[in-house]
């Protein structure tokens, strides 16, 4: 669901991009990829399938707009996020980051507990500060029906080289659930990571670790 799967260090959604022709103060950064299953806060959403997901983002003077899309999501269906946000260097290796991202699933039932997806119903607000290679984030949602905004979600990850470690915690009504990722970028455009989840019973997580080799491709225009 996010891309932030996007913050996340070994998110499988994470491509790399790159800039084309704009504006002298503006970038537009596109790409796709494909990885072998759907990983989301160590969750395998795709059920051990491949998925195809595409980006468009559109940035200028710290401000950003865009849109990211997948196939993978077997159980919510085909899903696309809308997002928009602010980031800048305050300087001394410190950055900071806010946005917002609305998940929809035009598809399927996604996560709301009915069968709409109505746009902007279901939405997060992420602020992400980071301290040279070291990152943290926070997760809070906003939109959505009763008992889908009863969660919080936190990260925190780390780099050295082409290795990346995500630890992320959701804390939730009925328990607590952890995962840790671990990626390896062999280039700009293919990574290996593993995935290890553990939590309460009662959030019926998957225990087994994931595998999952992602390749991602940069679009020109």
């Amino acid at each position: 669901m996010n891309k932030m799967k996007t913050l996340l260090a070994a998110s499988v959604a994470a491509a790399s991009m790159t800039m084309i022709a704009a504006p002298a103060s503006a970038e537009v950064a596109a790409s796709v990829g494909v990885a072998s299953t759907y990983l989301w806060r160590g969750y395998d959403l795709g059920s051990g399938t491949p998925a195809v997901s595409g980006d468009l983002s559109y940035s200028t003077a710290g401000a950003y707009i865009g849109a990211w899309a997948s196939s993978g999501d077997t159980a919510a269906g085909t899903e696309y996020d809308l997002y928009a946000g602010y980031g800048m260097d305050i300087g001394g290796g410190v950055s900071f980051d806010i946005s917002v991202w609305n998940y929809n699933y035009p598809t399927g039932a996604g996560y709301l507990g009915t069968e709409e997806t109505d746009l902007f119903e279901h939405s997060d607000l992420i602020l992400t500060v980071g301290l040279g290679p070291i990152s943290v984030s926070y997760y809070e949602p906003i939109a959505g029906p009763f008992g889908f905004t009863k969660y919080n979600y936190y990260t925190i990850g780390g780099s050295v080289g082409a290795f990346s470690l995500t630890i992320g915690m959701e804390d939730m009504d009925g328990g607590e659930t952890m995962h840790a990722d671990f990626s390896y970028a062999y280039n700009d455009n293919l990574s290996f990571i593993v995935s290890q989840q553990d939590g309460d019973d009662v959030l019926a997580v998957d225990t087994d670790p994931k595998f999952i080799v992602s390749y991602s491709l940069p679009i020109s225009m």
